[in-house]
Formats: C-alpha cells, sequence, structure tokens
C-alpha cells in the first residue's frame, strides 16, 4: 500500500494542466445552444403547438396528445439535427441523483425491411420505465411496481452525450411521488396561487408568482491518483481517517486567491459545458479550505435551477475525470477543516417583474415588501422542525453545527435595521383603532423609510441557517451534496401555507370591522405574527456556545441526531401542512420517511465496514511493521553492547507500547463493532434500526478513528499505507 501511496504522489505531482477547447467566441454566443428553448420551439414547432408549450409553462395548462405529437416531431427533428441518436425521461428519483434509461430513435418498419428516426408524442408525455430499483419507502407493492415517467415542459429538453434528456416527474402505479420533482412542482403551484391572492391587496395585475433560487455550489478537488489511493473516499466520499495537517486553512490564504492553473482548466470547461446547456454559471472562486471552490448562477425559477444544479452535479464529477480530477461533494470529506454547503438564495418574483423581498419605493410596496418578509419568517418559526428534517442528512449532519456551518438550531436572521423596523411596528401598531396622525406617523416613520436604511445595509450573519441578505433568504444549511428540491418543497409549502392563513385573517378583521381600512387589519396582523415569531429570529453567533443555551431558553430545539430530526416528516404539524396544500400525502411522507432510515443505515453500515476492514487488513499491519522495527532496533543496540541501553531505548519502547495500546483498541473495537451490527441488523423495525445505528453503531467511527490517528503520527512515514491530508489538500 505504501508504494501506491508513493506512486500517486509521484503522479498528482508530475500532472500538467489539460488544454481547453473553448473557442475564441463570446461565451454568449453559446448560451443554450443545447436547449430546446423557446427561441427553438419557434423555429421548430408549428405557431398552434408552440403556443401551447409556452401557455403550458407560463400558465400551467396541459397540453393535448395532438399537440404533444407535433412537439416531439419538432423536438425530435431538432435533436437528430444536433447529433442525439437516443432520448430518455431525465428524473430525479429519492437516491439524490439523476436518473436515465435511454432509447435509440431507431425504429424498423413492420416488415423489418426499412429502417428510420420515430419518436412519438405518446414517448415524449409519458413512458413506462419501471425503474422498481429505487427508493420507495414501501409505496410500490409487488403487485403495482410499475413507475412511469411523465413529461414537465417547464423545464425545457436539453442534449447531452448525443441523448435528448426529457425532464419528466417520476410517479408510481398508484399516484403517489416517487421523485423530487413532483412535490416541488405541488409547491410552486401552491405558492403562487397564495401568493398571488396577496399581492392582489396591494395590485390587482399581479396574476403569478414565482419562487426563483440562486444556488451557490460548493465542493472539493483532488487529483484522481491519490482519490483512487483512499478506498474510503472512494466508497463514502469523505476520509473516515486522517489526522490533521500541520498547515490547513489558518492562514485563510487559500480564499479568494488565485485559481490553481488545473482547476482553472477544469472549471473553464465545466462552465463552457454548462453554459451550452443553459446553466447560468456566473461566479467561480477558491472557497476557505485548501483544494475547496465554489460555483454560482444567476438565479433562475426555482424548479429549473433544481434542474440545473443535479445536471451541474453530473457534468463536474464528468469534467473533472477529464482533469485528472475528481470532484468532492460530500458535506464534510476532511475532518476539522471547512466543509461545503449549497446555499439556496430564495426568493419570489411577479409577472409585474417585482421581487416581493426587496424593498420598494413608496409606502404601498413596501407594505407589501414588510408583508412576505413576516409571514416568511412566521412560516419558518412554525415550521422550523420540517425545514431541519429537510436539510439534515447523514453526510449535513458532519457539517452542521460545526466552525464553519449553521447549527442545527433553525433561526432566522434580519440585521439590525429591519429589526428595528419590525420592533417599531410592535409598539406602534395596537388592537384598537389608530387617528389618522397615528396612521401617518407609522407609514412615514417604518415603510417610508426602508428603501433608505437598506441602501447601506450592509450586515451579515453567515453564522445564521436561514439569513435575509438584502432582497432575498439565503438558506445556507442546505449541503452540498443535496437536491435542493428537499429544502424547497419544505419551505415554498410553509410559505404558501401561512400566505393562506394570512389571507383569512386579514379577511376575517375586515369583515368583522366596518371602519377597519385594509392597511390597518394588515397592520394588525403583521404585529402579532411579528410577536408570535420573535423567538426564532437572532441577530448573534450563531457558532457560539451561548447561543445554544439561549435557543433552549426560548424552546427552540437543537437536534443533530438525522433520525431524531427526519421524524418532523410524520409530525401532526408536518401532515397537516402537507395536507392542506395538497403537496404530499401522509402515505407519501411516511414513505419519505422510511426512506430517510434506510439510507441513514446504509451509510453507517457502508462507514463501518470500511473503517474496519482499513483498519484491520492495512493499519494495524502497518503498524505491527514499524513495532517490529522498533524491536529490532532495540535488539541491535543490545547487540553492541552500549551500556546505555535503557536511556537510548527509551523513545523506541515508549513507542512500543504505545503502538500495542493503539492496535489492541482498534482490534476490540472493531470486533465490537462488527457484533453490534449484527445485532442491530435482525431489527425489522426500520425506525428502531435507525436509532441503534446513531447511538451505538456511529460512535464507533470516531472512538477507532482515533486510535488510527495517534498511529500515523507514531508510524514512520515511508510506509504508512494512504495519502495524508497534507498530500491531498496541498496537491492541486
Amino acid at each position: 500500500m505504501a508504494t501506491i501511496r508513493f506512486k500517486a504522489l509521484e503522479e498528482a505531482s508530475n500532472r500538467q494542466p489539460i488544454k481547453t477547447n473553448i473557442p475564441n467566441s463570446r461565451i454568449s454566443e453559446h448560451y443554450g445552444i443545447n436547449v430546446f428553448d423557446r427561441i427553438k420551439m419557434q423555429k421548430y414547432l408549428p405557431k398552434e403547438a408552440y403556443e401551447s408549450v409556452v401557455s403550458a409553462i407560463d400558465e400551467g395548462l396541459k397540453i393535448d396528445r395532438r399537440i404533444a405529437s407535433q412537439v416531439a416531431t419538432g423536438i425530435k427533428t431538432w435533436a437528430i439535427e444536433h447529433g442525439a441518436t437516443h432520448y430518455t425521461h431525465w428524473f430525479l428519483p429519492l437516491n439524490g441523483s439523476t436518473a436515465e434509461k435511454h432509447d435509440g430513435f431507431f425504429d424498423l418498419s413492420k416488415n423489418r425491411d426499412r429502417a428510420f428516426e420515430e419518436f412519438s408524442g405518446e414517448l415524449l408525455i409519458q413512458q413506462e420505465p419501471d425503474a422498481s430499483s429505487f427508493p420507495n419507502g414501501g409505496i410500490r407493492n409487488t403487485f403495482e411496481a410499475r413507475g412511469y415517467t411523465a413529461w414537465d415542459p417547464s423545464s425545457p429538453a436539453f442534449i447531452l452525450d448525443k441523448t435528448l434528456c426529457i425532464p419528466t416527474i417520476f410517479v408510481s402505479y398508484t399516484g403517489e411521488a416517487l421523485d423530487y420533482k413532483t412535490p416541488l412542482l405541488k409547491s410552486l403551484n401552491v405558492l403562487d396561487k397564495a401568493a398571488v391572492e396577496v399581492c392582489n391587496y396591494f395590485d390587482k395585475n399581479i396574476t403569478k408568482v414565482t419562487s426563483t433560487v440562486g444556488w451557490e455550489q460548493e465542493y472539493f478537488l483532488i487529483d484522481k491518483a491519490l482519490y483512487n489511493a483512499r478506498p474510503d473516499l472512494k466508497l463514502t466520499s469523505r476520509t473516515i481517517m486522517g489526522h490533521a495537517s500541520a498547515k490547513d486553512q489558518q492562514l485563510d490564504d487559500h480564499y479568494f486567491g488565485a485559481i490553481p492553473e488545473r482547476v482553472l482548466g477544469f472549471m473553464q470547461d465545466l462552465e463552457f459545458e454548462a453554459i451550452k446547456l443553459g446553466i447560468p454559471l456566473k461566479t467561480r472562486h477558491n472557497e476557505v479550505a485548501p483544494s475547496q471552490f465554489e460555483c454560482a448562477p444567476i438565479f433562475e425559477e426555482a424548479n429549473l435551477a433544481v434542474d440545473h444544479n443535479q445536471l451541474l452535479q453530473s457534468l463536474m464529477k464528468k469534467i473533472a475525470k477529464k482533469h485528472n480530477l475528481e470532484v468532492l461533494l460530500h458535506e464534510k470529506p476532511y475532518k476539522g477543516i471547512n466543509g461545503s454547503g449549497k446555499h439556496n438564495n430564495w426568493s419570489l418574483q411577479t409577472n409585474t417583474n417585482v421581487n416581493l423581498l426587496s424593498p420598494g419605493k413608496t409606502p404601498k410596496n413596501n407594505l407589501q415588501f414588510l408583508t412576505f418578509l413576516i409571514n416568511t419568517i412566521k412560516a419558518v418559526k412554525d415550521y422550523d422542525t420540517l425545514l431541519r428534517a429537510s436539510i439534515l442528512t447523514e453526510s449535513n449532519q458532519h457539517r452542521l453545527g460545526a466552525h464553519e456551518a449553521p447549527p442545527a438550531i433553525i433561526s432566522v436572521f434580519i440585521g439590525q435595521k429591519l429589526t428595528q423596523v419590525l420592533d417599531d411596528i410592535e409598539q406602534k401598531v395596537s388592537d384598537k383603532k389608530m387617528t389618522p396622525d397615528e396612521k401617518t406617523e407609522l407609514k412615514l416613520d417604518i415603510i417610508g423609510k426602508i428603501p433608505e436604511i437598506l441602501l447601506d445595509n450592509t450586515d451579515r450573519n453567515r453564522t445564521s441557517p436561514f439569513a435575509f441578505t438584502g432582497n432575498r433568504f439565503e438558506f445556507r444549511a442546505v449541503g452540498s451534496s443535496a437536491n435542493c428540491s428537499s429544502a424547497l418543497i419544505a419551505l415554498n409549502t410553509a410559505v404558501a401555507r401561512q400566505l393562506q392563513i394570512f389571507k383569512k385573517d386579514v379577511d376575517n378583521l375586515l369583515l368583522h370591522n366596518d371602519e377597519l381600512k385594509k392597511d390597518e387589519a394588515i397592520f394588525r396582523v403583521l404585529r402579532k405574527y411579528i410577536i408570535d415569531s420573535k423567538d426564532i429570529r437572532f441577530e448573534g453567533n450563531g457558532y457560539g456556545e451561548e447561543w445554544i443555551a439561549e435557543a433552549k431558553k426560548r424552546g427552540l430545539s437543537n437536534i443533530n441526531d438525522v433520525p431524531t430530526a427526519v421524524r418532523a416528516f410524520t409530525e401532526d404539524n408536518s401532515v397537516n401542512l402537507f395536507e392542506k396544500t395538497k403537496v404530499l400525502s401522509k402515505r407519501e411522507l411516511e414513505s419519505r420517511l422510511e426512506i430517510r432510515f434506510e439510507t441513514y443505515i446504509k451509510k453507517i453500515q457502508i462507514e463501518t465496514r470500511v473503517i474496519g476492514d482499513l483498519a484491520i487488513n492495512h493499519i494495524i499491519p502497518t503498524a505491527l511493521r514499524y513495532q517490529n522495527t522498533l524491536i529490532e532496533n532495540i535488539k541491535g543496540i543490545k547487540s553492541i553492547g552500549i551500556r546505555e541501553l535503557d536511556d537510548i531505548a527509551e523513545p523506541q519502547v515508549k513507542s512500543i507500547k504505545k503502538i500495542g495500546l493503539h492496535v489492541k483498541s482498534i482490534r476490540e473495537q472493531v470486533v465490537e463493532l462488527v457484533r453490534l451490527r449484527k445485532e442491530a441488523n435482525k431489527i425489522e423495525d426500520i425506525s428502531e434500526k435507525a436509532d441503534i445505528y446513531s447511538s451505538k453503531i456511529k460512535p464507533y467511527l470516531e472512538d477507532i478513528r482515533y486510535h488510527i490517528d495517534k498511529l500515523e503520527l507514531i508510524v514512520d512515514d515511508e510506509i504508512w499505507p494512504l495519502p495524508k491530508y497534507r498530500e491531498m489538500l496541498f496537491s492541486l
């Protein structure tokens, strides 16, 4: 193994940057060339078909099968002209990745004497890929195991590797969602309707509200040879052993520094391929930790943003290989240094081109802004456990609460200026009828000042899991490997339900008080929400121990245990939310909970098996080999008759003893770990099994690692089998 390590190091050190094949023309000229967007639809579709698809995208109207056939003909013509030979329904199953089954356009006539390209409207709209091995949480019985994919016209088709990819939903025979896209689309729809009704208090011209997202994708890169020499990275996506490097991110010298040449080549290739697929990547930079980087696009409609992020992750892995690199999307691939997130910058946009979370220029617009700001905060307060469940996974658990990531306590940061505005509303608005002077004072002193005070509102809180950053909320707790949909489904649905309740509360006030004006009714309801949700707002250091104590006083939960946290999916509060909005049924929520349990158990199983194998078959033999070297050294000293043997050999003797103790502990813990795992695997109740894996089995990963990392400091570097942190982090 040592030979493999040093061979990998030599290979990595001799790498030369790979030349990119990016044309010299302007990058904008290549934007979306592999996407069947509106411009191409106009060219390849009859007018009737084009207008039908646009109506489906903008208004959610159905496309009938006759029109679908016209669309299929047009999209097939375009795809074949651009070199496509196959097509696939591209979907997002609940394993967190993308899925596709390719079929060729190639077909034969009935007599099999003629070959031609075929793609019908039926094939465009719906397929039955079965896909029975994807996680389903017990929702697909053996006698109804078929799965169906159905076209999502709101996300344009694209060509990748000569394959026409058609974004689709994925549902069971009985109609339950087996994917992320189905409930995401439902949540977007219910949010649109609820937001429009509230917007109509302020502007009757608003007929559609779109949820927008701008994600920030953090990731690590490592040389391919070093990656291949680390079985734990290959099998678990993280290093489950390895002592910290003497130097890592302490000097902040990597953050925003000059991008390494090899990495820049990778980024340029990635950006070019992304641009061709309509993914509007705009930003790239070094992140805090060595070999950590980030990219981010221009914000997009939420459904499209999710598809683009999933597609980008696939692209990253493919293009990295071309550059002899591997992409690490795990939230914490290296212990003790910065982890990776995928910050979701979320906002709401109207058909009149107004950002509902951006302060306006008039008192009316600012009242609208405050309405959506406060309702969002109230939604986070009422559904904080659900939001945490949506982002807490086995991999993200390593990151949350660490020194660079938000804690598992869900809180909202809005900044000092907006805090003062909300405090003023709380103090000045009362249930009694306001005088005209009071109304004027309220509007001028609070609402009228919002644009002015936010012009220089540059304070940020990087420790908050849900922070307002000027014209959007940044859900920072989302993990780097996650499908954005999970967090967005919870957030969109919670805000939608809260807006429904707000509309009802305001209408009830107006109905029962003829003298009450609309603005005054809105202020009264907002004041109540400000008071009700005050505990969720926090402006301080989310990393500090003081916040944990303060949050407990406020009644906010701090759950960093995955099996405990994800049970929020089936709490009454969550079930009522999703059933009332018709985004997910109780059965679908139960299936998702079961999938979370199952995924958690399997990941811990894999990690414990890997650490057991490496410990017994690689680390211990290496440690014993070095121990024997020390023993031979002592024998040699003794053989030449040195009188001060005890003094001279004392360091070797101490090392021999330390090695023996660490090896003994590792052996004992691995044996006990295997025993506990076998016992746990006999448990049929998956919820109970997940708890056992969390409380009794998972801790052994850290216990065994402790002794392995200590051995790494003792054993001769020349024979240590695995690439070390200092080598992996500084190889680019």
